[in-house]
């Protein structure tokens, strides 16, 4: 009964969370408004993530904690979201800087890492029973495959196709902006609360596979 009713919650979250997306998308806002919401909202994501961490140490139980992660994520996601949906549609005027990059190259990495992107999600999807973020929770520690790699697989995939958008875009300031805003904050995530819920959830399992496997950067599973 508790899953079902957590399962349902998550999908009323998710569901108000594409929403509010959507309504960006829609809205024309003026040049001081993108502005904000590309830095205020990323920076909105170290409060959320500290406020989670504190929630999560209160008292630590694996039911609390998936109560506790899904409404964080929830709150990532329209965070996130929000100020990369803004970047992608106004990128056209991020024209201070333009990296003397050809078109052709940008695209060919924005298809290489959407697809390494794709393939994180499967493989979480296969291997842990989950989805990213907000829509559902991994019911087991996911350690294969690329996973078995680096701990964050599905955030470096990320990273690495925001960064190819940039280059497509031909916009230093957008790599810029990945590098120094959007970067920090989703690794103070993974660091500061992802591996905390991760820890009460799985308990020694995930212990053991944190202390063989790195956080980001891919390194040869040890035998």
């Amino acid at each position: 009964m508790r899953r079902l009713l957590e399962g349902l919650i998550r999908i009323a979250l998710f569901g108000f969370t594409l929403f509010l997306l959507l309504q960006v998308v829609r809205q024309p806002f003026s040049m001081p408004v993108d502005s904000f919401i590309l830095t205020g909202g990323v920076l909105l994501a170290f409060p959320v993530v500290w406020i989670g961490r504190k929630l999560l140490d209160t008292q630590a139980t694996a039911g609390r904690a998936a109560w506790i992660t899904t409404f964080v994520h929830s709150a990532l996601m329209a965070i996130f979201g929000a100020a990369l949906l803004r970047a992608v549609i106004t990128h056209q005027h991020w024209s201070v800087w333009t990296l003397p990059v050809p078109g052709e190259i940008g695209l060919l990495l924005v298809i290489l890492s959407g697809a390494g992107l794709l393939f994180t999600v499967a493989n979480l999807a296969l291997k842990g029973l989950g989805a990213p973020f907000a829509v559902a929770l991994s019911r087991r520690l996911a350690s294969d495959w690329m996973y078995a790699w680096t701990r964050n697989p599905m955030a470096l995939a990320l990273l690495a196709f925001l960064l190819a958008l940039g280059i497509w875009f031909r916009s230093g300031l957008f790599v810029v902006w990945v590098l120094l805003l959007v970067a920090p904050a989703w690794l103070a995530f993974l660091k500061v609360f992802e591996e905390r819920e991760l820890e009460i959830r799985f308990g020694s399992s995930y212990m053991e596979y944190k202390s063989k496997t790195p956080m980001l950067v891919p390194r040869r599973p040890k035998a």
